[in-house]
């Protein structure tokens, strides 16, 4: 990919992107809420802007068990679609984050956790079907990187934790902690891609 082409910044909601806006190098979009727009409105994007790499960032839900708090930064090193259930000889079930974009994340924030995230449709959707083994739950990761993996655009997912997937109550979820913390980590992770892309050999 060219040098001179963005960074994109994906997230559901635009109150998950930083309050200041994109530099010229860089793109923000928001995706929409839930799997199908993500993929939609990610794949519009990927086709208008053709960026180098995208960081898709917001917040998640973890359980209770994962010992995992609010305000704690998880590196996804795996999306998965909890709500497809069906061979993967026919549509994919799993993408695995861009391997230059995760170690420069982990190096960045080496205070963060690197899990796997479960994607679904609706809040608690990880908790049925086959894969059982996500302790981090969001809306949108697998269809973002799922659109980035078919366009050849390296993608990652880091989320930042706001409840307990069990804690029906959204008034005891922690939001505002949440945003703030997705806000700081976007531009240091932002500049970390950048040099981790600028020193890969061109092909």
């Amino acid at each position: 990919m060219l040098q001179s082409a963005p960074l994109m910044l994906i997230a559901a909601t635009a109150m998950e992107l930083p309050p200041s806006p994109a530099t010229p190098a860089q793109v923000a979009i928001c995706c929409g809420v839930g799997p199908v727009d993500a993929a939609a409105h990610t794949a519009a994007a990927l086709q208008q802007y053709a960026p180098r790499a995208v960081l898709h960032v917001g917040i998640a839900g973890a359980r209770r068990a994962s010992g995992l708090a609010p305000g704690q930064v998880v590196i996804g090193q795996r999306a998965l679609y909890h709500d497809l259930v069906i061979d993967a000889r026919f549509a994919p079930r799993i993408v695995e984050a861009s391997a230059t974009l995760l170690q420069a994340a982990q190096n960045t924030l080496p205070d963060a956790v690197l899990r796997d995230i479960g994607t679904s449709a609706r809040v608690g959707g990880t908790t049925d079907g086959e894969m059982m083994s996500g302790e981090v739950e969001a809306m949108e990761g697998f269809a973002v990187l799922r659109a980035c993996q078919l366009a050849k655009v390296p993608a990652l997912e880091v989320r930042v934790i706001s409840n307990a997937i069990e804690e029906r109550d959204r008034t005891k979820w922690h939001f505002e902690e949440a945003f703030g913390v997705v806000h700081a980590l976007v531009p240091p992770l932002l500049e970390a891609f950048d040099r981790a892309l600028a020193a890969e050999p061109r092909a």
